[in-house]
């Protein structure tokens, strides 16, 4: 889109913004308390904001006891935002990291600096967000900056003045140039609350009517209750994965019909049985060794008396032979 129709789409936002919300005037505070209401207000209105940061100051004895409560503890007194456990860990981080900065609840140096470098050393605080870091520099700083939370950057994605690209780095092109500096206060505080009341209530009739009056080109892009986009993608994925799934649910089903009737018979089995441990086992040829020899042992124990028997039997027929040659010589009288 142009320059010139953007331009002129933020300047009509902004006379739209006028009819149907009052700006929120900023009071005075610390900088260090203007990071911590900012903690409370991003994604939230201007009334849960107050009401969650007086809560806050007041339960609690002082910032050292919000330092080191618990995050349970912190998100039960802010129970009027839309998000209290996230803003409530933001804000227990933020005293923490500039606890150990300074080892003191306070940064009022930064207003010393330049801009640039105020910015850059809030960035380093853990906990803050760029919404916190746009309205420190709106509120305490004096640098001309506009707030963009969640809420904002989903109204500015409607009426086509942002990206998702836009909206993943927290900026929306063009936007400051458009607003003069002496208007961002008033500007910034008038955009969030319409981003608050779409996050309170996305189907609202009146903020669709309010965004329909900026830009009547965005119906398209309003979120509808009727069509939701997720479970109609979702839908064709199931499918296929049912469709993967069938298959695979089928193939078990077959394996285990044949599995079954294969049981019933006994006699199979059995024998497989017997077979495998029978030729596994080496003891049967462990002990046809010992009986080789063994009777190999005994062989030569049975041909020794063989060998005796037939010595024997020479010697008594020797014997005969000499009582019968005796006879032999002697002559009849």
């Amino acid at each position: 889109m142009p320059t010139p129709n953007r331009s002129t789409l933020i300047g009509r936002m902004h006379k739209v913004l006028k009819k149907h919300y009052k700006p929120a005037p900023i009071p005075e505070r610390p900088a260090l308390e203007h990071l911590l209401y900012a903690c409370c207000l991003e994604n939230a209105q201007y009334e849960a904001a107050d009401k969650a940061y007086t809560a806050v100051s007041t339960t609690f004895f002082d910032f050292n006891e919000v330092r080191v409560s618990t995050v349970k503890e912190l998100a039960e007194v802010m129970q009027l935002l839309p998000e209290p456990a996230s803003s409530a860990a933001n804000l227990k981080r933020v005293l923490q990291s500039v606890f150990e900065a300074s080892y003191s609840f306070e940064i009022e140096a930064l207003k010393k600096l330049p801009l640039g470098q105020a910015q850059q050393k809030l960035q380093k605080y853990e906990g803050v967000t760029p919404f916190g870091v746009a309205y420190v520099t709106q509120a305490a700083l004096g640098g001309h900056a506009i707030p963009l939370d969640r809420g904002l950057l989903e109204v500015f994605g409607i009426l086509g003045l942002a990206t998702d690209q836009d909206k993943a780095a927290h900026t929306v092109p063009g936007l400051e140039r458009a607003i003069a500096k002496n208007k961002g206060i008033e500007f910034g505080s008038l955009a969030h609350q319409l981003g608050a009341d779409l996050i309170h209530s996305p189907h609202s009739p009146n903020v669709h009517k309010i965004l329909l009056e900026i830009a009547p080109d965005c119906k398209d892009r309003l979120p509808k209750r009727g069509a939701k986009p997720k479970p109609a993608e979702a839908g064709p994925e199931h499918a296929a994965k049912e469709r993967h799934e069938k298959p695979i649910a089928a193939k078990p089903v077959e394996l285990q019909k044949p599995l079954k009737a294969a049981a019933p018979p006994t006699e199979e089995p059995k024998p497989s049985k017997a077979k495998v441990p029978m030729a596994g086992k080496k003891q049967p040829m462990k002990k046809e060794e010992p009986t080789a020899k063994h009777a190999a042992a005994e062989k030569p124990a049975a041909e020794k008396p063989a060998a005796h028997k037939p010595a024997a039997h020479k010697a008594t027929g020797e014997k005969k032979k000499s009582a019968t040659a005796g006879l032999a010589k002697r002559k009849p009288r």
